[in-house]
């Protein structure tokens, strides 16, 4: 059986690729993305594939740590965006199978989300 902590630390490694299959094959088809600073929901496998695609710049992940139990995971990572550097923490939840079925990602701030992604999410 595959520990949680390795199905986080292969999706982190295949979003830094920008291997958006890989991706895709980790997550259930409902996955539901949360941002809890925007108030953003995603809920589905492609829409939440299409947010990464579309995400604007050129942002790369540096995993800092992971850890997983059961049917939980967490990690926390720094991405670098637009010459900042950004902590994250993301917890993941997964289903009977193994795969990611939520996501809660918690960014260091609250703030507004960018235009463009309004026909992807929901506001809550």
């Amino acid at each position: 059986m595959i520990k949680q902590s390795e199905t986080v630390s292969r999706y982190w490694t295949a979003c830094e690729g920008r291997d958006w299959t890989a991706v895709g094959a980790l997550l259930r088809e409902d996955v539901v993305y949360d941002l809890p600073q925007t108030r953003e929901r995603i809920v589905g496998r492609e829409r939440f594939l299409r947010f990464n695609i579309e995400y604007p710049g050129d942002w790369h992940v540096t995993v800092e740590r992971v850890v997983g139990e059961g049917r939980h995971g967490a990690s926390w990572i720094r991405v670098g965006y637009e010459g900042a550097e950004l902590s994250a923490l993301s917890f993941f939840e997964f289903d009977d199978d193994g795969l990611i079925n939520r996501i809660t990602e918690f960014w260091p701030t609250p703030y507004d989300p960018p235009a463009g992604r309004e026909h992807l999410v929901e506001r809550y």
